[in-house]
């Protein structure tokens, strides 16, 4: 496919998505979804703005070691009254571990004039200048034009002047900005066109915000009209109603047009797991009827559209769901669940002969605990162990006698109201029992050293586990402090990172499957022998 053809999908959600009310992003979180992103396909992943907050900063300090995609910097143009070599959130770009950058700059002349009160002439010297610097240590640098359809409907000149200088600086990529959302689609693709009529050396890219809804739609206009970059963020993540929609143009980009996006069939695949990974980390309830990659995207009542679906699914279902790693939800679903499970286990390295009999009893057992509340769509690691264990294809590494939990909540010496968690443990290890008891900082923290403090002698792989993230989710909350609670535990070595799951009225035993499975599993990866009984 020729060049002309190839879109560059650039993801703005560790950025523009920790922008969004109620989202903050931990550095484990933004490693995690950038190496999401990376086996997605998308070219670009923005990973922050380093000087900005600690999070980023310690992004930056040690970024995800990435296959296929570009990691990018964030910042702005030199401060008015300034030189790009003395402008401190220009060096932090300069150091920053990306190998790209991108600065946003101000491209509507009623904002130079209200918000920075320079002129206008010096916008564009701040335009040049920051990206000349940058050009001088990072391998390409990418001009973000803030409003610039409000810009360029109110000042074309200045507008086009505030591109003309950021390209002849050396700008790799001109991306057009809809910042506040409030351009539609035929006014974007006009403009998108013109400018690439005035400047037809430049390569565009597009950003649009959802405010009206069209973020999506404004995307693929500019794309129609010569633009090819598409920023934006997965499930929509940010500010005010969001950004484009990431997940659905990929899925458009991908299935309804010639264009190519960099994302094969094979990646294609992973489209779903990526949105829910993100849903799981931001301890959120996936959009059920979320184009592509909802639970509801391709779900079939009773009746008519069932049968219809039976006969030839393309009558309800513009694409067939497993192209986008989804799957179809209709009564007596039998064949689908079967496929759908097949795939996860090769997704997960589990060799099965397809008839064998164990994997329809691996169906059933899926279906009752997702009834149950366990979702293993952000939980691979339990989904593989619960596989393994009912194909005995893993042994038992350790097995639970008892365990108790005590919080001692009083006054020290120091007249300091101070809470105490104490844990008391009963395992077994092949042939051997043993009881162990530690303090914590919380019952969770206090089971998790209790046990460890009985398994390392055994098993020394699991000296340098550690529990990197925690989350609860309530699943019933009519039942108040009764409800059924899901807890989701992310372990790791190093760069090595997986996901477990436990679900139980009481949390503390929720917690404690998931950190069963947690260890379990890396016994396992690890290749480790359990010990005969």
């Amino acid at each position: 496919m020729s060049d002309d053809r190839r879109i560059h999908l650039f993801d703005s959600t560790l950025r523009d998505g920790a922008q969004t009310q109620g989202v903050d992003f931990t550095v484990s979180d933004k490693t995690a979804i950038a190496e999401a992103l990376d086996r997605l396909g998308v070219s670009y992943i923005e990973g922050g703005w380093p000087g900005a907050n600690p999070t980023d900063d310690a992004f930056f300090a040690e970024p995800p070691e990435l296959k296929a995609a570009s990691l990018v910097a964030f910042g702005m143009t030199r401060r008015p009254g300034r030189s790009a070599e003395n402008d401190p959130g220009l060096s932090g770009l300069v150091n920053a571990k990306a190998p790209v950058a991108c600065i946003v700059g101000k491209t509507w002349d009623f904002h130079v004039d209200l918000a920075l009160e320079i002129s206008h002439e010096e916008n564009l010297a701040m335009i040049a200048d920051s990206i000349a610097q940058l050009g001088r240590s990072k391998r390409e640098v990418m001009f973000d034009a803030e409003h610039f359809f409000d810009g360029f409907k109110a000042n074309k000149a200045f507008a086009l002047a505030c591109l003309r200088a950021a390209s002849e600086a050396g700008a790799a990529w001109l991306v057009l900005c809809d910042t506040n959302g409030g351009t539609l689609p035929d006014d974007v693709r006009a403009i998108v066109a013109e400018v690439r009529e005035t400047l037809p050396e430049v390569r565009i890219g597009i950003h649009a915000h959802d405010d009206t809804g069209n973020a999506v739609a404004n995307s693929l206009a500019a794309v129609a009209a010569g633009a090819r970059q598409i920023q934006g963020t997965l499930n929509g993540l940010g500010e005010r109603c969001g950004n484009a929609n990431l997940i659905s143009l990929v899925g458009s980009l991908a299935l309804k047009t010639t264009w190519d996006c960099g994302i094969d069939a094979e990646r294609l695949r992973l489209l779903t797991p990526t949105s829910r990974l993100l849903d799981e980390r931001l301890n959120r309830t996936p959009t059920r009827g979320a184009p592509y990659v909802g639970e509801s995207a391709f779900a079939h009542k009773g009746g008519l559209h069932v049968s219809a679906v039976a006969k030839d699914p393309r009558t309800y279902e513009h694409v067939p769901p497993e192209t986008v790693g989804n799957r179809r939800h209709v009564v007596v679903s039998d064949q689908a669940g079967r496929a759908n499970v097949l795939t996860r286990l090769q997704e997960v390295g589990v060799e099965v002969d397809p008839k064998d009999p164990k994997v329809g009893r691996l169906i059933e057992e899926v279906k009752r605990r997702e009834y149950e509340g366990y979702a293993y769509d952000g939980a691979e690691a339990s989904f593989e162990l619960m596989a393994r264990r009912l194909l005995d294809q893993v042994p038992d590494y350790f097995s639970l006698n008892r365990f108790r939990v005590m919080d001692d909540r009083r006054w020290n010496a120091r007249g300091e109201l101070v809470t105490e968690s104490e844990a008391t443990v009963t395992l077994t290890i092949g042939s051997d029992q043993l009881m162990t008891v530690a303090n914590g900082n919380g019952p969770v923290d206090a089971l998790d050293k209790a046990v460890r403090k009985a398994l390392i002698p055994r098993y020394p792989v699991l000296e340098r586990v550690r529990l990197l993230d925690y989350k609860v989710r309530i699943l019933t909350p009519q039942d108040g402090t009764e409800a059924v609670t899901r807890v989701m535990i992310e372990s790791g070595v190093d760069r090595e990172r997986w996901t477990t799951v436990g679900v139980s009225p009481n949390i503390i035993d929720a917690s404690f499957n998931a950190l069963y499975d947690a260890l379990s599993w890396k016994l396992h990866n690890a290749g480790v022998e359990a010990p005969k009984g």
